[in-house]
C-alpha cells in the first residue's frame, strides 16, 4: 500500500465545486427560446381571453359591463410589452458576449409572458 487511505485520497479536479464558466444554455438555445416566446406571445393572450370570455362572468362583462376583472389593464399591457421587449433584447444582444444578460432576458421574457396569461385568467 502506498500509505493513502480511502479517506485521504485527493479529490479529482472534475469533482470540485467550481461554477462553470460557460452559460447554462447555448447561444442557439437562447435564440430559439426567445423566438418561441415572441411567436407564442399573441396566441397566449388570445387563448387566455377566449377562455375568459367563455365563462359566464366573462360573458356578463362583455355584454353588460358587469362583474369585470379588477386587474388593471395597465398591468396587462405592461406584461405584454415587457415580454415583447425582453424577447427582442435577447435577440439583438451579441451572442458571444453578454450571454448571461441574454439568459436573464429570456427567463424574464417567459416569466412576464406566463404572468400575463395568469393575470388574464385570474380575471375570469
Amino acid at each position: 500500500m502506498d500509505g493513502m487511505t480511502t479517506l485521504s485520497r485527493p479529490t479529482e479536479p472534475h469533482l470540485s465545486h467550481q461554477r462553470p464558466s460557460h452559460p447554462p444554455l447555448s447561444a442557439h438555445a437562447l435564440t430559439v427560446s426567445s423566438v418561441a416566446g415572441l411567436v407564442l406571445l399573441l396566441p397566449t393572450v388570445v387563448v387566455a381571453w377566449v377562455l375568459v370570455v367563455s365563462t359566464e362572468r366573462g360573458t356578463r362583462c362583455l355584454m353588460y359591463g358587469e362583474q369585470c376583472s379588477r386587474i388593471p389593464g395597465g398591468a396587462l399591457w405592461a406584461c405584454f410589452w415587457a415580454s415583447a421587449a425582453l424577447g427582442v433584447l435577447a435577440l439583438v444582444r451579441p451572442r458571444t458576449r453578454w450571454a448571461s444578460a441574454r439568459y436573464a432576458a429570456v427567463v424574464l421574457q417567459w416569466c412576464t409572458q406566463l404572468t400575463l396569461g395568469a393575470l388574464i385568467l385570474a380575471g375570469a
